[in-house]
């Protein structure tokens, strides 16, 4: 790791770059931007009443907030992508001391201990761990390369479990879905970078073994039965709070599970009440906008819908902007997802194909969490839409993650290059990360 620290800094031989990075990729930023100013202002009717800034308050938070990303944005994307080996172990090396700071003393939200504040800004170190993992196993395996075919070594997979382990025990106690989506994320990364079929079953095995432990050992800690009203103790709009208002994550995960798999009365029927209110108003937020919607500042759940800004606003969406505008969002993440997957496979060597297809579908995963959740498919969870809902840690990270992509499609070398030009993205890296790209996409 040593050796890659210091070969990326002192290397000075950067290869020639397309100008301004993919245009695609661009175009996808700057309309999920577009998109998020115009339904963020309307879904955050709850919060003006709390605002010193009156009306505009919400919105002018959401504006800096993402003039802030869209300069790093920038800044990440005029860098070359070798920058980002030094970039990954000073930033995994901060969300891993961020996240275990939260864990002892971070604030209260919705019952558990999810944030800190720094310089007056609140920061929640869940989103900054599931992109460290995704930059830390892409650069595992970039290292771990199997020479005699495609994907990693045996050490390389050990290592990439272990990475996920320790970052999956960190995101545990604050939320499960934070948990599957990082193996979601971590899986697709390493079925498309070719893992061999009986390592993914090993690695499987193991952390199944280790859930059913972790679980048990909830269990027995916590010494309480389960009530069927455990989500009612959780406050709906977080803030911080006394520890009181923890409760049991095992209980609340067994009674969100419960209720999605054994309600059985049609959704129309069911009345919103305490534990089910998010959820209803949602739905009934979504059936309003119909096909075409009621129009952008028109949504009639946006002032009674808790979390409208942040875990629910995909509904506010779907309300306003109608099925089709809900299908334009969900497109535009597939998009990406796609446009990635095109320069993955046009790249030379592994490492940018890895980081970028691992920065796509982060994304991507998130935001089909968050539609699912929103929607019905999946039990009620807490999870932002990627660079729409409000949010500052969640927008930065995004913002992170389209600066890494537009990096890597600005300065990889494609497929029918000339050799010189090889040549010279590979002295602009440190040897171990030179090998030739062999993923399968």
């Amino acid at each position: 790791m040593d050796t890659i620290i210091s070969s990326t800094t002192a290397s000075s031989v950067k290869p020639k770059a397309v100008a301004s990075g993919d245009k695609h990729i661009w175009g996808i930023f700057i309309a999920l931007c577009i998109i998020s100013i115009v339904e963020l202002y309307s879904a955050s009717s709850r919060e003006v009443a709390s605002s010193s800034l009156g009306v505009m308050g919400p919105i002018l938070r959401h504006l800096a907030m993402l003039a802030m990303g869209i300069c790093l944005t920038w800044y990440l994307s005029r860098r070359h992508y070798s920058f980002f080996a030094l970039f990954t172990v000073i930033f995994s090396a901060a969300s891993v001391a961020a996240m275990v700071y939260v864990m002892f003393w971070g604030q209260y939200i919705n019952g558990a201990r999810r944030s800190m504040s720094l310089l007056g800004f609140g920061i929640y170190p869940a989103e900054m761990i599931k992109i460290s993992a995704v930059l830390l196993v892409a650069l595992v395996m970039s290292l771990n390369q199997d020479r005699k075919g495609v994907g990693i070594t045996k050490t390389g997979m050990i290592i990439c479990g272990v990475i996920l382990a320790v970052f999956c025990l960190l995101l545990m106690k604050q939320g499960l879905t934070n948990t599957l989506l990082l193996f979601a994320i971590t899986y697709s990364m390493m079925i498309i970078g070719g893992v061999k079929f009986t390592h993914m079953l090993s690695l499987t095995g193991a952390f199944l073994f280790g859930a059913v432990a972790f679980v048990g050992y909830l269990f027995i800690t916590e010494q309480r039965e389960i009530p069927a009203d455990a989500e009612q103790k959780i406050e709906l709009v977080g803030s911080a709070s006394d520890k009181k208002s923890e409760g049991s994550r095992l209980a609340t995960w067994v009674a969100r599970l419960s209720r999605h798999s054994a309600d059985s009365v049609p959704k129309w029927e069911v009345e919103p009440r305490g534990v089910n209110r998010q959820e209803i108003l949602s739905y009934m937020a979504q059936a309003h906008g119909g096909v075409h919607g009621v129009g952008p500042g028109n949504s009639r759940e946006a002032s009674r819908l808790p979390l409208a800004f942040s875990d629910y606003i995909y509904a506010i969406v779907v309300e306003e902007l109608g099925l089709i505008g809900g299908v334009i969002v969900l497109m535009l993440y597939l998009w990406l997802l796609g446009r990635a997957a095109g320069i993955a496979s046009r790249c030379k060597i592994t490492y940018p194909a890895l980081i970028v297809m691992g920065m796509a579908v982060m994304i991507a995963f998130q935001a089909l969490f968050h539609m699912g959740i929103v929607t019905g498919v999946f039990p009620v969870s807490g999870q932002p839409l990627p660079l729409i809902s409000k949010g500052g840690t969640s927008i930065i990270v995004t913002c992170i993650a389209f600066g890494i992509m537009l990096s890597v499609s600005r300065t990889a070398t494609r497929h029918g290059n000339r050799s010189s030009e090889t040549r010279e993205e590979q002295e602009a890296l440190p040897e171990q990360l030179r090998d030739e790209n062999r993923m399968q996409l």
